[in-house]
């Protein structure tokens, strides 16, 4: 283990190459390949399945899943923050959770029908993996960085998170496409997903390869080295507390706040079910054509996003933030109401285009008009503590909610346009506090 001085060129680069490391979880699994991948294990016509004595329809199975492992991030990331910020071994915590999060990936290689539980265990613990590395990932941020040098080294973790990701997935894409290639056998379809199952293991083992560059220069911790107590445990929720009690009295932060909650609720859930959705209501010709066609819609969003988020910095310059947010709001109304009909690959794509744009500008934008609402403290991380709480309980709701539209409809569509709801109420409260302003 190398002992570098915060503000270390070497070590700022290692942090940040940690996102090249586990970024590659976000993309392949959350977004692109899993959703096919388990999708495709379902017959087109009968996708309900019995577990633990209820049966349940496969989209709507995956999304109780996901609120579940998002639910248990909500509660336990103020106890892990606690923990980061008064224990001087970090470093253990977050290589525990990272190598939690990729032996899961590894461990979705056998996911299928037969060992649904299993499966689904592993999913799970996936995601609790990949968020509890995070919150210790983000602490060293300023243990490692001076003031100055935070925003240009977070950017690049960004950037390298980014190109890992996309690299990998245009491999896997590759072997799934063309598994001869990669000396895939089986027919066409069982190649492909045997190509899938290896797309898995393959983050797992890239997300454990990559990380140890970082762990080699991350130091040990903070150097407080205090025991973990009562006290040090619930720190984290004394912190959101403290935050709490300030927001009863900062009212503009506040309905900021509220607004935040109810349009994040949104996005995120649009993000997590996305791939689903076009993979049950879109009319592909074929299962190549679907798998093909859903996984270039979500490289399609990665690269609108980028495009999504300068122009929605320009405009904000020129315009103030609440009223961009206003009417980024008012496109994924309209946006939600689209996606109620469409059935082709064609408006899939355009609608993919258009997600990808309001998407990257409504998550940047969101972040820096909180920052801007603060009150003068110090004391930043414990509000965004809260707004990242905030962020996860609100993922729960939506994909709960989205869950059991979908669960007790049969289709996800009337869920999507119910998701417009709440930006319709996340556009009403922009607009007091775009009048108090």
């Amino acid at each position: 283990m190398a002992n570098l001085p915060k503000g270390n060129k070497k070590l700022l680069n290692a942090w940040a190459f940690y996102d090249w490391a586990n970024s590659v979880y976000s993309l392949v699994i959350a977004s692109a390949i899993f959703p096919i991948f388990y999708n495709a294990l379902f017959p087109k016509e009968n996708p309900y399945i019995l577990v633990l004595g209820q049966n349940f329809k496969n989209s709507a199975l995956i999304s109780f899943v996901t609120a579940a492992a998002f639910l248990c991030v909500a509660v336990f990331s103020p106890l892990l923050s606690g923990i980061a910020d008064y224990t001087g071994n970090k470093k253990v915590f977050m290589r525990t959770f990272n190598y939690i999060g990729a032996v899961s990936c590894i461990g979705l290689y056998f996911f299928d029908l037969n060992n649904l539980l299993l499966g689904l265990f592993f999913y799970f613990f996936g995601l609790i993996g990949f968020w509890g590395s995070v919150v210790f990932y983000n602490s060293y941020l300023p243990d490692i960085a001076f003031a100055e040098q935070q925003d240009k080294i977070s950017a690049k973790g960004y950037s390298l998170g980014y190109l890992g990701s996309v690299l990998l997935l245009i491999v896997n894409l590759t072997m799934i496409m063309k598994p001869t290639m990669f000396h895939i056998s089986g027919t066409s379809g069982e190649a492909s997903l045997k190509a899938m199952r290896y797309s898995f293991a393959m983050v797992g083992i890239w997300w454990i390869v990559f990380s140890q560059y970082t762990y080699y220069y991350l130091p040990k911790g903070n150097g407080n080295n205090k025991k973990l107590n009562k006290a040090t445990l619930f720190n984290g929720f004394n912190e959101l507390k403290k935050v709490w009690t300030i927001l009863q009295t900062a009212t503009a932060l506040k309905r900021y706040l509220g607004s935040f909650f109810v349009f994040s609720m949104a996005v995120q859930t649009v993000m997590l079910v996305a791939t689903y959705f076009g993979a049950q209501e879109i009319k592909w010709k074929n299962a190549e054509e679907s798998q093909i066609g859903l996984i270039t819609c979500i490289l399609l969003i990665q690269l609108v996003a980028i495009l999504g988020a300068v122009v929605t910095s320009k405009l904000s310059e020129k315009l103030g933030n609440i009223k961009i947010l206003i009417l980024l709001n008012a496109i994924w109304v309209l946006l939600c109401g689209f996606a109620y009909f469409i059935t082709t690959p064609i408006e899939f794509y355009i609608m993919a285009g258009l997600v990808g744009l309001v998407m990257g500008g409504i998550q940047s934008l969101a972040r820096s008009t909180y920052s801007k609402f603060l009150p003068e403290t110090n004391d930043t991380a414990s509000f965004f503590s809260f707004y990242d709480v905030s962020e996860k309980i609100g993922i729960v709701i939506g994909m709960l909610v989205y869950g059991v539209i979908d669960q007790v409809t049969g289709s996800p569509r009337f869920a999507i346009v119910f998701l417009g709801l709440f930006f319709l109420c996340g556009l009403f409260l922009l607009t007091r506090i775009h009048k108090k302003k």
